[in-house]
């Protein structure tokens, strides 16, 4: 759906029209909603008069003195041009007595879905068949209570507006831009069953990568479990059964939180491997590779988190008295058999190891942080994208570092292999690394220079056979 935004740089000549100067806007109800909006029109400078079937019931000073309380008829009378519909839907037809006051004015409805799937008309749709002599618009109701009352600067600032009528959009738009908010011209009426769904999602943008993450994360946790528990149990009796709760936890989020960040940062390579391939870059991705980079965001803040929860989970792992224990049969050992040469080189190993492992995590937080649109807003896109492209492949790396460390040889080594099956480590570095190979590849000069070309607007022949050197 093309949601094009309203420009900002309407100039005098559109500013608001004499009915909204004047006592204008009318709300007919008088709940929570209906009490945001009324604070935040008295702050914007619009005076506003309150309709309720019972006005004797509204407590005092639930509204700000500014505000005039009426009947519902009383406050349809006062409006000019404006009255917000802040009742809910089944009660619209409590209102078919007041179709000739209501006629000609803006009705701006700001009701929800009751569930996701709409069956017939929308609310908005059903309102403007009540009252086919108003102009009915679409607005306000994926602004919610707090939004209305903290400011022009706190909260989403977008209002989704749409409507047939191009009068009454027009009113309501320039309202919104004098409440401070953002309006954005969503169409038609039509377009008010996709609007009023749309706070009744949950996270829409984010179900994909979750149940990515939460995938891989049962992957690498039932390895573990069937590496680590489950046939040692069988073939040789052992019970490690107490490893469920916190071992198996670790060891699988580090593989997640390495295996997410490859997934934020492969399809941007496979993305430009197809445009080198294609030889042009006007060449639409296809629609899995569009959605999986636009996920990208959410794919890098989860991974973020399971590195963060497995840095609790690390310091939280000496507290337990089995890897005392642990600690202390090590250090025997290694005074028993002096075995000078092994410890130095494990000393060296868990430094290496633990230092990238701080860094990694260290550069993992300066994306996350970055990542939030207060702090983002405040770079420009060179900026932006040294943080997130460049620091971002050092956080990979640092993070392979750390887990190639922790393994050091072991995978040469027989023993890393019980049961002929290779170590979850091994298995999530596998696709960091490749990654990283296609990543060294794109910096080769030859390839490097025509990825360039093409991204500035350079087609091949095969694409552009007159002009092969067109830019766009």
């Amino acid at each position: 759906m093309t949601t094009p935004l309203l420009s900002d740089s309407e100039g005098p000549a559109d500013a608001l029209p004499v009915c909204l100067t004047s006592p204008t806007v009318a709300i007919l109800g008088s709940g929570d909603f209906a009490r945001s909006l009324a604070l935040r029109l008295v702050a914007s400078g619009v005076r506003v008069v309150v309709g309720s079937r019972c006005v004797n019931r509204i407590p005092s000073g639930l509204f700000p003195d500014a505000v005039e309380l009426r009947n519902q008829e009383g406050a349809v009378s006062q409006a000019v041009c404006l009255v917000f519909m802040a009742l809910f839907p089944e009660h619209y037809c409590s209102l078919l007595g007041l179709q000739s006051a209501l006629a000609g004015k803006v009705l701006v409805d700001v009701s929800n879905a009751a569930e996701m799937n709409i069956h017939g008309l929308s609310n908005a749709e059903r309102l403007a068949e009540l009252f086919p002599n108003s102009l009915v618009v679409k607005g306000f109701n994926t602004v919610s209570t707090w939004e209305l009352q903290t400011g022009a600067h706190d909260g989403s600032r977008q209002v989704l507006i749409c409507s047939n009528s191009t009068e009454g959009k027009k009113k309501v738009v320039q309202l919104a831009r004098q409440m401070g908010f953002h309006p954005v011209d969503m169409g038609g009426l039509s377009a008010a069953r996709e609007i009023e769904v749309a706070p009744l999602r949950l996270l829409p943008s984010w179900s994909g990568p979750v149940v990515v993450t939460f995938l891989l994360f049962l992957f690498f946790y039932g390895y573990g479990v069937l590496l680590g528990i489950l046939l040692p149990f069988l073939a040789q009796g052992h019970n490690a059964f107490y490893r469920l709760a916190l071992d198996l936890v670790n060891e699988s989020l580090p593989a997640v939180a390495l295996v997410t960040l490859a997934l934020v940062y492969f399809p941007g390579l496979f993305a430009a491997w197809l445009q080198l391939w294609s030889g042009t870059k006007y060449r639409r991705f296809p629609s899995w590779l569009d959605n999986w980079l636009q996920r990208r965001k959410q794919l890098g803040l989860l991974s973020f988190l399971g590195a963060a929860l497995h840095g609790v989970y690390s310091l939280c792992l000496p507290l337990r008295r089995i890897s005392l224990h642990r600690i202390v049969n090590t250090i025997f050992i290694g005074l028993v058999c002096d075995l000078k040469c092994l410890t130095t080189l494990g000393v060296w190993r868990s430094e290496l190891y633990l230092s990238c492992g701080v860094l990694g995590l260290g550069v993992l937080s300066l994306l996350a942080v970055t990542s939030l649109p207060s702090v983002g807003n405040t770079l420009n896109w060179r900026e932006f994208t040294f943080v997130q492209s460049g620091l971002g492949y050092i956080a990979l790396t640092l993070s392979i570092m750390h887990t190639l460390f922790f393994g050091w040889d072991f995978a040469f080594h027989i023993e890393a292999y019980p049961f002929y099956m290779p170590p979850s480590y091994l298995l999530a570095v596998v696709l960091p690394c490749i990654v990283l190979v296609c990543r060294c590849f794109l910096l080769l000069p030859c390839i490097f220079t025509r990825l360039t070309r093409i991204r500035r607007g350079w087609e091949s022949k095969r694409n552009c056979p007159h002009d092969g050197k067109r830019l766009m």
